[in-house]
C-alpha cells in the first residue's frame, strides 16, 4: 500500500493507520523491459528512469559483460540519496559500511559459506546492485546479473572502502589463525542497499542453503517495487508542502547547549544499551493506551523535553526514523534493501501539560 506522509503522521495509534490503508492508492509498478541477453538498452527500456542514450552508454561501458550483464537501471530511492552523499564527503572512512563476524573451523567451511552467501546474492537483485552517479544527471542503481560474492585474505594495513560501483556491495574477508586450520572471517556490506530487516532476511536464507534446505518458497521481491513507489507515488511537491507547513516559521535549528556544527565521519560512535525495567515498560504502554498514542509518541515527546531544555526553545525539530515498507507494497515484509527513511519531527512544547504535549506529539510521530 501506499502511505503519504500526512496520513502516516496524521495518525495517532497503529491501528488509526490501519483504517486508512483501504484508501490508499496502489502504485502500479511499471514492468522491467530489458530482455535476458539484451546487447543494447535504449531509453524505453527504462520506465523508472529518464536517461538518454548517451548516459545509458556511459552507464554501460562501466559494467563488466557490458548491456547483457545489466538487468536494470532505476534511480536511488530518498534515504539511499543521503547515504549516498555521506559516503561521497567521507575521508577514507565510510560510517555506512557495516560487519559481521565470523568464524571457521577450515577453509572448506569457509569456502561453504560463501557459496551458500552466493545464491542468496543471485536470488535477490539488490544484492547485485551498482551506485553509478559520475557524469550522469542523477545517481542511479544498476542490477547485475551477475554479482559473484568476493572472497579476498584480509589486509593487516586495513582494507580500502567498498567501491559502490561495483557490485556485489558485500564482501567477505579473512585471516587464517598462524598454526591451525582456524579461519576469522568479516562479512562486511554497505548500508545503502540492506536495513536491518534485510539482514535477517539474508541470514535466514543463508542458514537455509547452509542445512541443505531447497530455494525459499516465496519468490524474491525486487527493490524496483519499493522505488517505483517511492518515486511514482506522493509527489515530491506534495511532500514539500507538507513539511514546508510544519517548519516554516522555524529560523534557527535546535542546537542543544549551543553546540553547532559538530561533524563526525562515525570513526568514534559508542554504543550504549539500558534495558527499561519490566515494571516501567509496562506502565509505558498503559500510559499509551490512556491517552490513544504509541509509546513511540511518548519517547518522541521526552526527547523533545529534553532538547528543549537543553537548548532553550519551546518549539524543537529532530530526525526520527521510519520504517518505510509501509511504502514497499506487497511482499516488502520479506524484501531486501534500504527501507528506512529519517524526518523531521516538530514538537512545540511552550505552556502545555504532559498531556496535552503527548497528544499533540502524537499527532506528527
Amino acid at each position: 500500500v501506499q502511505v503519504d506522509v500526512r496520513t502516516l503522521f496524521g495518525q495517532p495509534t497503529v491501528a488509526a493507520l490501519a483504517t486508512t490503508l483501504g484508501q490508499a492508492h496502489q502504485v502500479q509498478v511499471p514492468d522491467n523491459l530489458i530482455p535476458a541477453g539484451c546487447s543494447h538498452i535504449t531509453p524505453g527500456m527504462l520506465p523508472l528512469v529518464a536517461l538518454e542514450q548517451a548516459a545509458i552508454d556511459r552507464i554501460i561501458a562501466q559494467i563488466p559483460g557490458g548491456a547483457r550483464n545489466v538487468q536494470d537501471i532505476y534511480p536511488l530511492a530518498p534515504l539511499q540519496e543521503g547515504i549516498l552523499y555521506h559516503h561521497l564527503s567521507a575521508q577514507g572512512h565510510d560510517p555506512y559500511v557495516l560487519q559481521s563476524r565470523f568464524g571457521f573451523a577450515s577453509r572448506e567451511h569457509l569456502d561453504n559459506f560463501a557459496a551458500a552467501l552466493d545464491k542468496v546474492i543471485a536470488r535477490h537483485d539488490v544484492l547485485r546492485t551498482a551506485v553509478l552517479w559520475e557524469g550522469l544527471p542523477q545517481p542511479v542503481q544498476v542490477v547485475w546479473r551477475q554479482a559473484p560474492l568476493v572472497v579476498m585474505k584480509r589486509d593487516s594495513d586495513g582494507e580500502a572502502m567498498l567501491d559502490l560501483s561495483k557490485a556485489p556491495l558485500i564482501r567477505l574477508l579473512y585471516t587464517q589463525q598462524p598454526g591451525t586450520a582456524r579461519i576469522e572471517a568479516i562479512l562486511q556490506f554497505h548500508h545503502i542497499v540492506l536495513d536491518h530487516t534485510a539482514m535477517e532476511v539474508v541470514g535466514e536464507e543463508l542458514i537455509g542453503y547452509l542445512q541443505g534446505a531447497a530455494e525459499p518458497a516465496l519468490a524474491p521481491v525486487p527493490y524496483r517495487n519499493y522505488v517505483a513507489q517511492a518515486r511514482l507515488g506522493i509527489s515530491q511537491a506534495e511532500h514539500e508542502a507538507f513539511f514546508r507547513e510544519q517548519l516554516a516559521d522555524i529560523d534557527e535549528p535546535t542546537l542543544p547547549f549551543g553546540l553547532s556544527d559538530v561533524q563526525g565521519d562515525g570513526r568514534d560512535i559508542e554504543e550504549a544499551q539500558l534495558w527499561l525495567r519490566d515494571d516501567l515498560a509496562q506502565r509505558l504502554r498503559q500510559q499509551g493506551r490512556q491517552l490513544g498514542i504509541s509509546v513511540a509518541s511518548l519517547f518522541h515527546l521526552a526527547w523533545a523535553r529534553l532538547l528543549a531544555a537543553a537548548s532553550g526553545q519551546d518549539s524543537v525539530v529532530f530526525g526520527t526514523v521510519l520504517l518505510g515498507r509501509l511504502q514497499g507494497g506487497e511482499g516488502a515484509e520479506r524484501a531486501l534493501g534500504m527501507f528506512i527513511n529519517t524526518l523531521p519531527l516538530r514538537v512545540d512544547l511552550g505552556e502545555v501539560s504532559l498531556r496535552e504535549g503527548a497528544q499533540r506529539t502524537a499527532l506528527f510521530g
